[in-house]
């Protein structure tokens, strides 16, 4: 029996290990835990790996896109959410008192199409003021659609923030995820392409927004990292020094992993393509994070099945993206009542995503895009 192929790899050497156990010695004997020299040096080289002016480190990504509202003071309006995405979109918006109009999704892109877009803006009217449109970069692909979704909404007098919780350098049309919009939050969970353990960053290229996002992480203290004066609502939302020390371990070595993850995906989608099986492609990306690869199930095909049926063969698929869209949660029940979005609701139960990690070898992935295409057209 070959060995198993799993959907989850934590890409960490030996070495790194060594490493990061000095650094974190060092940090201990410090005491200096958050705000120190490991976050300035994440963030710097994470704002140039991204082409931002700024990045500001967070304890997780749903951390980041609260302060990105807040930054626009989008609090008591409403903001234009795909249902196909994780709950921490929708919930962002929630808690500054924001009203959610959830978008349907493009089965070709798994996000929301231009034409969503202006229906969204132009043909209803809604309690609060419009505000813009949260864009969530699925699985790391950047719709070809997304430029001329922001030219409109700028156009309209409405931001766009990114998602970008999947598409670590995600790139198209020279610009990277993070800096396509008017601001964005990358997750660092332990899922995710990098990881911080748990973590977030949010990338800004204004200066007065840079400003106010630090002091919105660390309880409102603008201009200073400790003292007593409150100037902005902010919360507790501040990386620790050993978080941000992980996180320049993973970012150091992020273009790496994604030229294994782009291998695994040309491997894996090409016996794809050769039998007319549908995949959300990346092709028109200068670069993709490939961190899901959604696989459209045939009529007949359930994702239980599909698991079962690989997991024989010691194949295990990873999560999807999503299975349940966010307007048939229990917790959203109160979210657009009585709307329906006909393609999530028949594309997000309808798909699955095989394993894809930067641990990924060659031999993994051909035997997984052979799987898939044997079962698929049996």
């Amino acid at each position: 029996m070959a060995a198993a192929i799993k959907p989850f790899y934590f890409d960490i050497s030996d070495d790194e290990i060594e490493f990061f156990l000095d650094g974190a010695r060092q940090i201990l004997k410090s005491g200096t835990l958050i705000l120190g020299n490991h976050t300035q040096e994440f963030e710097t080289a994470f704002a140039e790996y991204v082409g931002t002016k700024h990045a500001i480190a967070v304890n997780s990504g749903t951390s980041g896109l609260e302060i990105l509202l807040r930054l626009k003071g989008a609090e008591n309006t409403t903001v234009l959410v795909p249902t196909n995405t994780n709950f921490a979109t929708v919930a962002s918006v929630l808690r500054v008192n924001s009203d959610v109009q959830y978008l349907d999704m493009d089965p070709k892109t798994f996000a929301p199409s231009l034409a969503m877009v202006k229906e969204a803006v132009e043909g209803k009217s809604y309690p609060k003021p419009l505000s813009g449109v949260f864009w969530v970069h699925i699985g790391g692909v950047i719709s070809p659609e997304f430029p001329a979704v922001v030219e409109y909404c700028h156009s309209q007098g409405l931001h766009v923030w990114e998602d970008t919780a999947h598409a670590h350098g995600s790139q198209f049309q020279g610009k990277q995820a993070g800096n396509l919009a008017d601001g964005a939050s990358f997750s660092f969970f332990p899922t995710k392409v990098m990881t911080t353990f748990e973590g977030g960053m949010v990338t800004l290229n204004d200066d007065e927004e840079d400003t106010i996002a630090r002091s919105l992480r660390n309880q409102g203290k603008r201009g200073m990292n400790f003292g007593g004066l409150h100037t902005d609502f902010g919360n507790s939302t501040r990386m620790t020094e050993i978080h941000a020390l992980l996180g320049q371990i993973h970012l150091a070595k992020l273009t790496k992993m994604l030229a294994t993850r782009q291998k695994a995906y040309e491997l894996i989608t090409a016996p794809l393509r050769e039998a007319g099986i549908e995949f959300v492609s990346t092709d028109h990306m200068d670069r993709a994070s490939q961190y899901k690869l959604m696989v459209l199930l045939p009529e007949g095909k359930t994702p239980a099945q599909m698991k079962q049926a690989l997991a024989a063969e010691e194949i295990y698929l990873g999560g999807t993206v999503y299975e349940i869209p966010c307007h048939l949660q229990p917790v959203f029940k109160d979210v657009c009542p009585g709307q329906s979005f006909p393609n999530a609701e028949t594309w997000c139960p309808r798909h699955i995503c095989p394993p894809l990690t930067s641990g990924t070898t060659p031999e993994e992935a051909a035997r997984v895009g052979e799987a898939l295409v044997r079962h698929l057209k049996s």
